[in-house]
């Protein structure tokens, strides 16, 4: 959990429910966040632009049904089996996290400021110099660009390095995302797990 973020909140509802939210119960949850899956040295941090309502709702980062981030991960090579989201703790095991570039849950990432996703580019960075993982993977290569400052970043592994750690984006895997189908996903995750386990 990142220091001083406002309305920092686990989750609205009990891990055990296994209802679908109301639409009052996902806008109750606008502006509530998701604690990091982080621990120290990790292989790859895997970033999303920001909580959706649904996350929120649930307390599990990409938990809307629909979303394609576990099954590419999966899919990818990167997890051996297809975790739910509410497996989400396991994945250090892996070598893995998850952490947003900016907290607050929002219905969509177009309700994110400029200055809002700048501001959290400075406070990844900041994450990232604490804990060192291997691979910072940023979700969203729109968000990255103005996050970092970087309008012409494409896909890919970037020349930008935080410290030790290097960088990467990949695409958002929201449903809404409709240039990346499951398969290419999980090809473009593929390609950061290669390069991230080059050499073991």
């Amino acid at each position: 959990m990142r220091a001083g973020s406002p309305g920092v909140h686990t989750r609205c509802v009990t891990g055990t429910e296994r209802r679908r939210p109301s639409r009052e119960e996902l806008l109750a949850c606008a502006g509530r966040s998701i604690p990091p899956v982080i621990a120290p040295g990790l292989t790859i941090l895997l970033c999303g632009i920001n909580p959706g309502l649904y996350s929120a709702w649930t307390g599990h980062h990409f938990a809307r049904p629909g979303n394609r981030f576990w099954p590419a991960l999966h899919r990818s090579g990167l997890t051996p089996r297809l975790l739910a989201p509410s497996e989400q703790h396991e994945l250090p095991t892996y070598g893995l996290g998850i952490t947003n570039v900016v907290d607050r849950a929002t219905a969509t990432a177009a309700e994110l400021s400029p200055a809002e996703l700048r501001e959290g580019g400075e406070r990844l960075t900041e994450e990232v110099l604490r804990y060192t993982p291997g691979w910072l993977a940023v979700l969203g290569v729109t968000a990255y660009r103005v996050a970092f400052g970087e309008p012409r970043a494409a896909l890919g592994p970037q020349e930008r390095t935080l410290g030790s750690t290097r960088v990467w984006v990949l695409p958002n895997p929201s449903g809404l995302n409709a240039h990346y189908q499951l398969a290419g996903l999980a090809e473009k995750f593929g390609e950061l797990r290669t390069a991230a386990t080059a050499g073991d």
